[in-house]
């Protein structure tokens, strides 16, 4: 490779950093902006005000108001797996794996809020609910693992079918925590919430223990 094109080489690698750059500077803010004020303040101007570019270099590096909630999800996705995977690889016996992984979803349910309330009530968005979906049915997947193993092992219920069992279990989880972000009387303060999960994590394994 002569020295002309070894320059060019250059400028264009040092030319795709700075647009990688540019693109996580972007969604670093709008992922700020979703903690900070929720889902309806991302918006992609003021994404382009708090990082101090141009709405169309908005537009170039991420894309238009879809794309940067696409994105958002996405880094939602990553810090939800943060939590979640150390729990489903955790040691001991299924249903110690089992609390250990409802305990790992009610703490990123309460430290990132807004993330939570972001995956589980997801932009109307093909490709974010496709992708936040995904994620849904891993998890779903690996707590059936979990309970198969608790079958196999005799310490849940022999009848207990592990794909139907997860999905109701994550189900009853998510409308316990979904009482969180309630606009009315109804919703619950943190400490209280701490106590209604626990409750409904044993009143879970008590249902699914062998009779």
């Amino acid at each position: 490779m002569g020295v002309t094109e070894t320059k060019a080489t250059d400028t264009l690698s040092r030319t795709a950093r700075r647009a990688a750059a540019n693109r996580e500077a972007i969604i670093d803010a709008a992922e700020a902006l979703l903690i900070e004020g929720g889902l309806a303040a991302v918006t992609v101007e003021a994404v382009a005000e708090r990082t101090d570019v141009a709405l169309q270099t908005v537009y170039n590096r991420v894309g238009r108001r879809p794309e940067v909630l696409v994105a958002i999800a996405e880094r939602a996705v990553q810090e939800n797996r943060r939590y979640m995977a150390p729990a489903f690889a955790s040691p001991g016996t299924p249903l110690d794996r089992l609390r250990a992984v409802a305990r790992a979803y009610v703490a990123f349910a309460q430290e990132c809020p807004q993330q939570f309330e972001l995956l589980n009530t997801p932009p109307d968005e093909p490709d974010a609910l496709e992708r936040i979906a995904v994620k849904v049915d891993e998890q779903v997947g690996q707590l059936g693992d979990v309970l198969a193993a608790g079958v196999a092992d005799g310490t849940f219920d022999s009848a207990l079918d592990p794909s139907v069992a997860a999905t109701a279990l994550w189900a009853m989880m998510e409308g316990v925590l979904s009482l969180a972000w309630r606009a009315d009387r109804k919703a619950v303060a943190p400490e209280a919430l701490r106590v209604l999960t626990e409750f409904a994590i044993e009143t879970m394994i008590a249902g699914i223990s062998p009779r």
